[in-house]
């Protein structure tokens, strides 16, 4: 049986959401500002991680593709504009005030 938040943590949990908005959308272009300036709020903290997570799978991918003769470029072309399109999602998703997980790498978690 699930247990239903109270009413005082839901305002709580709609407070966190509205007032770091911004921390959320900026946490996947500099991750590391949320988790400076928002260390306290879950919303913050939950898109921290996923912009984090988007960063090093990026860029491990990347270098990876790199090691790759003749269709490296192509390759690693192709996974930028994937996680292009991971950013996107991610920052629509801060601004709609949702904590969505990101495609393929959302459930990793690298910060507590």
């Amino acid at each position: 049986m699930e247990e239903q938040a109270t009413p005082d943590v839901q305002q709580d949990a709609a407070a966190d959401i509205e007032k770091n908005k911004t921390m959320g959308i900026l946490a996947y272009i500099l991750f590391f500002i949320p988790i400076i300036a928002a260390r306290d709020s879950k919303f913050a903290m939950y898109h921290a991680n996923q912009g984090l997570s988007l960063f090093i799978v990026a860029v491990a991918s990347n270098v990876v593709a790199g090691f790759v003769p003749f269709i490296g470029g192509m390759l690693g072309a192709l996974l930028s504009l994937a996680f292009l399109a991971f950013m996107v999602m991610g920052i629509i998703s801060a601004s709609k005030g949702e904590m969505k997980p990101l495609p393929l790498i959302g459930g990793i978690n690298l910060l507590n």
